[in-house]
């Protein structure tokens, strides 16, 4: 008994020695290190593969389609590189800071109110019709509802009718419908639903980057979501404009600091908004948008490509002035599918340090620059540590402006 378990022990000790050492054997260690996937320039096209180069021990080769890299051990296949084609793209780096207006589709709403009613009685009618907080009313008796004095005027005809307002909901995904009676506030002399809502937001943040060859642009790196409802603002129309930052509220553990900024929707104008997703906000700009420090602009660096260590990013503490702060990517975390917290971003540059003790509210959509290429923007910060926080890669941000990535969906383009 007592020697079959000592050569259990010396078989298991084997086994775990065995497993140690095996990623150190060189066929094993190039095997592992082999990507699945990869992406390349299609300004290397003549040269796809001159990056997939033999290791120690395997030896690569391609595919007739130019698509796929394979890699074999004494004649025998082990493993298949998927090669994806990337189109050239040069973008101008944002760092700007930017106002921005949304206007809601339909109109939100945001809390209930009781209404003074006849004999002194109070009541809410949008709540007795079931309307919820966070729901959009998207129309009133047939007519689309996109502002607050459509709706205004809307109430009070159905009111002076004495006839129940048709309304058309959205809540979430669904479409509901349901209707109310709009109740005679003796007291303010008008008539009134009991809804609290809103037809508009806005609010400051940092340009990401703009692209002189469609004047696309991207902004934020997130959603702008309403204050009260906490949930995203779909949007009608929209507008961004130049903002001139006045001062900073320096951040600290568990209170986030702030930019604060001044603009005029009016005489300031950049562009138009047209989305508003978890990525940032996207539309097109009236007129050219420049950086001096890159003025011919620079390639985009994929997810791939990202490094662990120093970059920079671009940002606006004082004015509109530009400036190139040090960070460090502490982590990265490249997937497949879109995600909005693919990176970790750490403030290292003193001066930014000692200005905003971090990442700061409106700071977000400020470019990430690393080894000459825009790879992404910074998002959101940790409240308990505002020294770092999250970015999006530029990729995704790209693929929400609606700007083509891949040079294969080019070439089919062309050839329809």
């Amino acid at each position: 008994m007592k020697d079959q378990q000592t050569f259990k022990y010396i078989c298991g000790s084997v086994l775990l020695l065995f497993m140690l050492i095996l990623p150190l054997i060189a066929p094993v260690h190039d095997y592992l290190s082999i990507p699945t996937d990869v992406k390349i320039s299609a300004s290397n096209d003549s040269e796809v593969f001159s990056d997939f180069e033999d290791t120690e021990a395997l030896t690569a080769f391609s595919s007739t389609d130019d698509h796929q890299v394979f890699y074999e051990f004494a004649g025998v296949p082990l493993k298949k590189t998927d090669v994806t084609q990337m189109r050239d793209i040069r973008l101008i780096p944002g760092g700007q800071s930017v106002g921005v207006e949304l206007h809601t589709k339909g109109v939100l709403v945001v809390g209930h109110h009781l209404v003074n009613g006849e004999r002194e009685t109070k009541k809410s009618p949008g709540e007795e019709a079931d309307v919820l907080v966070g729901d959009i009313l998207l129309e009133g008796n047939g007519q689309e509802l996109n502002s607050m004095e459509k709706l205004s005027s809307i109430v009070k005809e159905s009111g002076e009718a004495e006839k129940p307002i048709e309304l058309k909901i959205k809540r979430g995904k669904e479409i509901i419908s349901t209707s109310l009676t709009p109740v005679f506030n003796a007291q303010e002399k008008e008539y009134q639903i009991g809804l609290y809502i809103r037809d508009s937001a806005a609010g400051i943040g940092t340009m990401t980057f703009y692209d002189p060859e469609t004047k696309k642009y991207g902004a934020l790196g997130h959603v702008i979501s309403d204050m009260d409802t906490k949930k995203p603002i779909e949007i009608h129309e929209g507008t961004i404009v130049r903002s001139h930052v006045t001062s900073i509220e320096k951040g600290s553990q568990g209170i986030p600091g702030e930019k604060k900024a001044k603009f005029s929707l009016r005489d300031d104008r950049l562009g138009t908004i047209t989305k508003n997703t978890p990525f940032g906000i996207f539309g097109e700009l009236d007129g050219d948008m420049k950086n001096e420090t890159y003025p011919k602009g620079v390639p985009v660096g994929f997810a791939e490509e990202v490094e662990e260590g120093p970059a920079q990013i671009m940002t606006v503490l004082d004015g509109e002035e530009m400036q190139t702060f040090d960070v460090e990517i502490v982590s990265n975390m490249p997937k497949k599918s879109a995600v909005t917290k693919g990176m970790i971003v750490k403030i290292t540059d003193p001066e930014l340090l000692d200005k905003t003790g971090g990442i700061v509210q409106g700071m977000s959509g400020s470019p990430i620059i690393q080894n000459g290429k825009i790879i992404g923007a910074v998002t959101h910060v940790f409240v308990n540590d505002p020294t770092s926080g999250y970015g999006v890669h530029i990729e995704w941000m790209l693929q929400e402006a609606g700007i083509e990535l891949y040079e294969d969906n080019i070439k089919k383009q062309k050839a329809s």
